[in-house]
Order: structure tokens, then C-alpha cells, then sequence
């Protein structure tokens, strides 16, 4: 009775993993600049990078999104060329992914679980304000935010 019960267990335990196992766990896009781009690997090459994510023109604070390239596939030569490219000319990119649960246990497709299906360049000179492309007008490269305490101000203004 007690080995039915081990038997049993153990059945239903294998078969939780391959119920929980997702080719498309989910699906969407980041966008943001490269900070990392790199083929690597110990036992099987992938190609990784980390992308520093935008918001409105201005990088947001956090944890850069880890991305591969899924080994799976051979048809993205052309996507890694074009990241490389944004990498050193500083672009801003949307990246469309679609994440895996399950099916990357050994990291043989990639280091991470987002794999990258296309890439798209949004701004060239996005991180190239000096180049300007022999445009004389401004353009707003970043936003800061002040706020002004009047109490300080006026403590100042007292002690002066």
C-alpha cells in the first residue's frame, strides 16, 4: 500500500513538470538601449546582452531586462548583426520577446529565459545628442524636476 502511495506521488510530481512546462509563458516588448551584448557560454555559445529600459526619453531605475537569442533557431543572424550595430552607435530599440517556463533548464538555448523575436530601431540618435545631423534646432534631451521650498527661500533671504 505504502509504495502504490510512493508510485502515485512520485507519478504525479513528473507530471507537474511537464504540464508547467510553456513554450509562450508570455509575450511583449521593452524598449531601451543596449548596455551589454555578448556571445557566450561554457558548454553551448549563446548570444545575451541586457538592455537599460526607457521611458519617455529618460532611462528608469531598476534591473536591466536579460535577454537571449534562442540557439533553437537559425534564422536571427540578421537580428544580432543590427544589435551589435545599436550597441556601439548608441540606438534606442524595441525588443519583442516571448518568455519560456520550463523549457530552458540547462540554459542549451540560451543564458535567460527571454528570447527575442524581432528588433525594431526607434531612434538613432538617441544617445548621439553632439552629432545632430545638421539640425540647428533644440530638441529635449532630458527632464529634471525642481521643487522649491519657499520657507527656505525666505530663511535666506533673512540671513542675508
Amino acid at each position: 500500500m505504502k509504495t502504490a502511495v510512493k508510485y502515485i506521488v512520485g507519478f504525479l510530481l513528473i507530471g507537474s513538470l511537464f504540464v508547467s512546462c510553456k513554450e509562450n509563458y508570455s509575450v511583449g516588448e521593452k524598449v531601451g538601449t543596449l548596455t551589454e551584448f555578448a556571445k557566450s557560454g561554457l558548454i553551448w555559445d549563446s548570444w545575451d546582452g541586457r538592455l537599460n529600459l526607457t521611458q519617455t526619453g529618460m532611462n528608469t531605475a531598476g534591473e536591466p531586462f536579460e535577454f537571449s537569442f534562442d540557439n533553437d533557431r537559425q534564422d536571427q543572424d540578421s537580428l544580432i548583426s543590427l544589435l551589435q550595430k545599436a550597441q556601439v552607435e548608441g540606438w534606442k530599440i524595441k525588443i519583442k520577446y516571448h518568455r519560456v517556463q520550463g523549457w530552458n533548464w540547462f540554459e542549451n538555448r540560451g543564458r535567460f529565459d527571454y528570447f527575442v523575436d524581432d528588433v525594431e530601431v526607434l531612434d538613432k540618435d538617441f544617445a548621439n545628442v553632439m552629432r545632430g545631423g545638421g539640425n540647428s534646432q533644440g530638441h529635449v534631451i532630458d527632464t529634471i524636476y525642481v521643487v522649491i521650498d519657499k520657507s527656505e527661500v525666505n530663511k535666506v533671504l533673512k540671513n542675508k
